[in-house]
């Protein structure tokens, strides 16, 4: 048996019988099992990133940090320098002057290193490409760095209350109001330096109390909302709470200077401005917990979200609508979206997409795209969720 060899074929076998005029009897010889040598391999295609119709809309992240993040990392690195030198220079200070208040000054500039030196370590961690088992990335460890950041300050105000009230309760103490004042005024202007290079400018928006109101962006622009860096935002707030505490501080050591037998002030000044220290750390700990709870980002609404989603054509209806951050930049939305039977899926998907990433910044979205039931007016899990 001998089949007819196939002419021009790059895999051809051929069996030869024993009487094969060209071979030895008996004998089988393979012709060909292999691609001719004249003949390139075919080349396996590479991947290439698609247009936005496909699934994504933003290009491939770049490897290392975005230019917001670089920014924020050399604002705290800045400021974690300055902190430093006048941290030392406090500590200094306040143990010549035999001074709590400024001693409480110079533990909240300690405080301010650590929550810092977290925060650059957040950020850099933050740089860590997705995982099978860190599928969003390590986005969530900057606003982890802010909350550390609260908490350390905290405790830290806790405990010089606490010395606060002792030295109230026993009057054995001596201040030497030339050494509190030069050190007092020196705070002063350190945080104001800090302030000045942690300050960043945020777009004004609105925060209703139900959540509805929301800052759009132009149709189209493709721009995430500009809103600063977790971290930097919990650091200067943190610094702002120091800037109150050492004019506080400053003004203590003012009238200890020309009346030492006010020294009661010293103790009462670290009362009154670490109260305050503590109830500037109130907003940011608000937020950092809304986004561990997966909370609605503030700038967001529900509301909004889903009238924009049902004015795509052809959706009729829409339910398991999910809103939540990673971090107060990085927002993240997925819902089903019911449409008509006529409709093009490829179409709604590719308009619903784009219209949530124009107009709120969403940084991901999934949609799920199914055929319209009536029965789907009746469903408890097809329901909006209630008011909080």
């Amino acid at each position: 048996m001998e089949p007819s060899p196939t002419t021009g074929g790059s895999e051809t076998t051929r069996l030869v019988g024993p009487r094969d005029r060209g071979g030895a009897g008996g004998s089988l010889r393979l012709k060909s099992l292999f691609t001719e040598a004249s003949e390139p391999l075919p080349e396996e295609p590479k991947p290439t990133e698609m247009s936005f119709h496909h699934c994504h809309r933003d290009p491939l992240p770049q490897p290392g940090l975005t230019p917001e993040r670089m920014q924020a990392q050399r604002q705290l690195c800045t400021a974690c320098a300055v902190c430093c030198v006048f941290m030392a220079g406090e500590v200094v200070g306040g143990y010549l002057a035999h001074s709590l208040a400024i001693m409480t000054d110079a533990a909240h500039l300690l405080a301010d290193v650590g929550s810092m030196m977290g925060s650059l370590f957040s950020l850099w961690l933050s740089t860590r490409p997705a995982t099978r088992t860190m599928t969003f990335g390590w986005h969530r460890s900057e606003t982890l760095g802010a909350l550390a950041s609260v908490v350390s300050l905290w405790m830290v105000t806790g405990i010089l209350l606490y010395l606060a009230f002792i030295r109230l309760l026993h009057s054995d103490y001596h201040i030497e109001g030339g050494a509190m004042l030069l050190t007092a005024s020196i705070a002063v202007c350190a945080n104001l330096l800090m302030a000045f290079v942690l300050h960043q400018a945020g777009p004004p928006h609105s925060h209703g109390s139900s959540g509805a109101e929301y800052a759009p962006l132009e149709e189209g622009s493709g721009e995430s909302l500009p809103l600063g860096n977790t971290s930097v935002r919990a650091a200067f707030v943190h610094v702002l709470g120091d800037l109150l505490q050492s004019l506080g501080v400053l003004i203590a050591s003012i009238l200890i200077y020309f009346k030492p037998q006010y020294k009661a002030a010293d103790p009462i000044s670290t009362f009154l401005f670490s109260i305050c220290a503590l109830g500037s750390t109130a907003p940011t700990l608000r937020d950092v917990l809304r986004v561990l709870m997966e909370g609605t980002p503030r700038s967001v609404g529900f509301e909004p979200v889903r009238d924009t989603l049902l004015s795509v054509p052809g959706v009729r209806a829409t339910h398991e609508l999910h809103l939540w951050s990673l971090t107060f930049t990085h927002y993240v939305a997925s819902a089903h979206l019911a449409i008509d039977s006529a409709a093009d899926p490829e179409a709604v998907l590719a308009e619903a997409t784009s219209r949530l990433h124009s107009r709120f910044g969403f940084s991901s979205c999934t949609l799920q795209v199914e055929q319209y039931q009536p029965e789907m007016a009746q469903c408890l899990r097809c329901q909006e969720p209630p008011q909080a």
